[in-house]
């Protein structure tokens, strides 16, 4: 009979590491958290230690405080009901922190944080240690979650290991204002086609003549320079706005600018263009311009912005900026359990392994955290079925073309298809198998 692992090492304490923590503390595993950032001071640890971090936080979100649509039948819903139907600590607290955003699940960041901190760190299974893992350890089992930023210590041990080049890609940060700076004179609420609350969204419409003023002041704005050695590759879910700008004149109005869905009150219309705000946190003290991350230099960023109605005098507590995401070529190197195909004691969770998206990262933290635990007692780890969207999202990590791997959000094209025609009933039918083939699997 095989010998049972008394402790699994986590490295990074994102949302991958600290869901990863928390499934193995529920099945009476203990493991130990590694996170190279700080912990919080009293005053809320408002130190930037990496490109993208302001905290020592575990689980920060660092761009969006979104965590994608709500409505039932869609791709990012079922994720969701699967990780709820598992147990996910992080979905837990997402929604005793929610904030309103029409049909979308988005959280106070801080609070959401701060809830995550606090329940990895009064767990008597889980021992944080706040110190960089410059190699991957020798022995025992491990789930490297260290996500985009991983420190370049650690990649090029990850790259001895495994043989390969890292892979990158460029992601965005969008920028935040204080509430007390707009003209809400200027703004409407409402949520697209009336779905949600009528302040769920502050809404800033441009006329056509305040759209082309916007774009001409746009394409000309000064971004901050790439290295020599860094070829931009940007995940096309998530491209700055000037790189948009650069793809046409009209298509902003059909990405974060789209007016669809909005109606005006003041004119009974839809703008020509609209720029949408979602609430950073409970107080509604903040917020975030969707769909608005970029790579313009600061005082760019604040002459431009400031032309859309109702910013026209925003204090920007945060810019946009563009970091750099690392990640290992999931098809070549892992097994659909998430662990690596040359060693089954190492599994790979969050972005590193090649997802994108916040929820993504939950889930493979919580897959490869049930299967560490069945490799730690001596069992055998089976994948989620391919009908599920966890099975989905496993199975493009780790069978997609290694060749042109692209990170993936989960939609319904990496789930197997259903001779049904009509779009709305294949995805529910889609949606009801998942669900029955995830308590099959459970």
């Amino acid at each position: 009979m095989a010998r049972e692992v008394s402790e699994i090492t986590i490295i990074g304490g994102g949302l991958a590491g600290s869901e990863a923590a928390w499934q193995l503390a529920a099945q009476g595993l203990r493991s130990t958290l590694y996170e190279m950032r700080p912990a919080p001071d009293a005053a809320g640890a408002r130190t930037r230690q990496t490109p993208a971090h302001r905290t020592g936080l575990l689980g920060e979100l660092v761009c969006s405080n979104s965590l994608k649509s709500e409505l039932p039948d869609s791709a990012p819903w079922l994720l969701k009901e699967e990780l709820r139907d598992l147990g996910s600590l992080l979905l837990r607290i997402a929604g005793q922190v929610a904030v309103p955003a029409g049909h979308a699940l988005a959280v106070d960041r801080h609070e959401f944080a701060a809830r995550i901190t606090q329940a990895i760190e009064e767990s008597p299974l889980i021992t944080v240690r706040r110190e960089e893992v410059r190699e991957l350890p020798e022995s025992g089992i491990v789930i490297v979650a260290t996500g985009p930023l991983t420190s370049d210590a650690l990649a090029e041990s990850i790259q001895r290991l495994t043989g390969t080049g890292r892979l990158f890609f460029y992601d965005a940060i969008s920028p935040v204002v204080d509430a007390a700076s707009l003209d809400y004179s200027r703004l409407f609420g409402a949520s697209r086609y009336g779905k949600g609350g009528s302040d769920d969204y502050w809404n800033c419409p441009l006329t056509r003549e305040e759209y082309d003023r916007f774009y001409e002041a746009l394409a000309t704005a000064e971004s901050y320079p790439l290295h020599d050695f860094e070829n931009p590759r940007f995940f096309e879910g998530c491209l700055p706005l000037e790189e948009l700008a650069r793809r046409g004149r009209d298509t902003l109005r059909f990405g974060p600018m789209k007016p669809v869905g909005l109606r005006d009150p003041r004119t009974g219309r839809t703008p020509f263009a609209a720029v949408q705000l979602r609430r950073e946190n409970l107080r509604a003290d903040s917020f975030n311009l969707v769909g608005f991350q970029n790579h313009l230099r600061f005082p760019e960023q604040a002459r431009v912005l400031r032309l859309i109605p109702g910013l026209e005098k925003a204090v920007f507590l945060r810019y946009g900026q563009v970091h750099r995401n690392t990640y290992i070529n999931g098809p070549a190197l892992l097994e659909a359990t998430l662990a690596l195909k040359s060693n089954a004691n190492i599994f790979f969770a969050g972005q590193i392994s090649g997802v994108e998206g916040y929820v993504e990262s939950m889930a493979t933290g919580l897959v490869a955290a049930r299967h560490a635990a069945a490799r730690a007692r001596g069992g055998e780890a089976v994948a989620p079925p391919r009908e599920t969207a966890l099975g989905s999202l496993c199975h493009y990590v780790s069978h997609a073309d290694p060749e042109h791997y692209q990170p993936a959000n989960i939609t319904f094209d990496l789930l197997p298809p259903l001779p049904i025609e009509e779009r709305k009933q294949r995805r529910a039918a889609q949606c009801r198998r998942a669900l029955e083939a995830l308590q099959a699997w459970l």
